[in-house]
């Protein structure tokens, strides 16, 4: 089974901690499959940067995330309140559908102003 963990990093007293997903009987500091992202607590305000996309796939594959790494996700937007993953879509999606609806609209407003004059 994989999971979505935090592994420690940092030196003595002083965590960070990056965001990985492993097999679930891997050691905390062992073995990881991918690096997703990493959280720093020391900072203020804290530090967290997921890849969002890769987060994302891993959590539609079956990735069941740890009880910290899902406080972490329902902050960036990645799972609902229930630890639901909310379906995620990619900014440059949303760029190419918001270029499409801007087109159709210019085209409709110049029809208007066709018939109107």
């Amino acid at each position: 089974m994989v999971r979505i963990r935090l592994r420690r990093m940092g030196a003595k007293k002083q965590p960070t901690y990056r965001i990985v997903v492993t097999e679930i009987t891997s050691p905390r500091d062992g073995r990881f499959i991918e690096n997703l992202g990493h959280f720093n607590p020391r900072t203020d305000p804290e530090t967290l940067v997921v890849k969002q996309e890769r987060a994302a796939y891993w959590l539609s594959v079956g990735a069941q995330p740890s009880e910290a790494v899902a406080r972490l996700l329902r902050r960036s937007g990645l799972l609902d309140e229930n630890n639901k993953p909310i379906p995620f879509v990619a900014a440059e999606v949303v760029e190419e559908a918001t270029a499409e609806v801007v087109e159709v609209v210019e085209e409709i407003v110049e029809e208007v102003a066709e018939v109107v004059a």
